[in-house]
């Protein structure tokens, strides 16, 4: 009898073990709603605002967590500070004099912390409610975020700069950057649609306008207003006509030769991705489907969760 207990014991002991670790190291979209029920209101209401104010402001705060997760896993790595122990990912290629929506998220972080009573919610997971949040302020469909994340306490520009993926990669490299995250091609033609309330700097479009024949004539002869062959490496240009409002026109534009990055257009030039372009392109309503399906796995890329990193007191440094 005794040993029946004993091994009852040790039974429940396990069990209960095995569901609070899990419980603790999953996320969850509830995960914040006993020590901070207003936190998610408190987000979209800032979020709102400065959209309000810029409507820029919600591709930044969309690319902020795309590239947050493609570096080590969505752990609010991009937010950290240069420091002598942090080689900044602000500095690698893909962010430097473009990442933008720092200080919204700064102003996230302080409402959140006056609302919650102390600092409990994640910067890495401000991020990706902030995301969604920009998406539906801009007309675009919403999803339930999963919480939980845990911060870094370390960067990497280097790993930012092999990671995150560049506007002059053919199809074949695009499929398989996403790929070493988790992702798919289906994935990677839902997630490039992110583009369409995106804008880039005439550096990253310059080869495609002057050297490609993959673009139409003029479209091209357009954007060589904005992007000369030498200088105005800061210029901006829309990626799709309607860059102020979350849609399918990305897709359309294309179709006909209107890819603004050399890696979009890749997703259309006679390859396996050009059928997915052409469905989303006149059915919106599969794009937002799939959007919301697709920021909810890359939103999974390695979290850091129960005693992983920590909840940092300032955004833009570790604690």
């Amino acid at each position: 009898m005794a040993s029946y207990k004993h091994l009852s014991v040790f039974l429940y002991s396990f069990v209960f073990a095995s569901v609070a670790s899990t419980a603790f190291s999953s996320l969850s979209p509830d995960y914040y709603d006993y020590s901070c029920p207003n936190a998610l209101s408190t987000i979209r209401s800032v979020v709102e605002a400065a959209v309000q104010k810029e409507q820029r402001m919600g591709a930044s705060l969309l690319r902020l967590h795309f590239h947050d997760c493609f570096v080590n896993g969505c752990d609010g790595s991009i937010l950290l500070d240069p420091s002598p122990t942090i080689d900044s990912e602000k500095n690698a290629l893909p962010n430097v004099q473009s990442a933008r929506g720092f200080e919204v998220v700064d102003e996230i972080k302080q409402a959140l912390d006056e609302a919650c009573g102390k600092p409990v919610f994640s910067c890495a997971d401000i991020l990706a409610v902030a995301a969604r949040d920009s998406v539906v302020a801009l007309g675009g469909p919403t999803w339930e975020v999963k919480l939980g994340r845990r911060d870094s306490t370390t960067a990497s520009r280097e790993a930012a700069n092999a990671n995150i993926p560049a506007p002059f990669f053919n199809l074949s490299q695009l499929i398989t950057n996403f790929k070493n995250h988790g992702l798919d091609e289906k994935d990677l033609v839902v997630l490039s649609g992110g583009h369409t309330i995106g804008i880039a700097r005439c550096a990253t479009f310059r080869d495609h306008i002057y050297n490609d024949s993959n673009i139409n004539h003029r479209f091209a002869k357009e954007l060589k207003y904005i992007c000369p062959r030498k200088g105005g490496d800061l210029n901006l240009a829309p990626l799709d006509h309607t860059a102020a409002k979350f849609d399918s026109a990305y897709f359309s534009g294309l179709v006909h030769k209107k890819g603004v990055l050399h890696s979009d257009q890749e997703l259309f030039n006679g390859g396996s991705t050009d059928a997915l372009v052409k469905r989303y392109s006149y059915n919106s309503k599969a794009f937002y489907q799939d959007f919301a399906k697709s920021m909810i796995k890359m939103g999974n890329i390695k979290p850091l969760t129960g005693s992983k990193g920590q909840i940092r007191l300032n955004c833009r440094k570790v604690n």
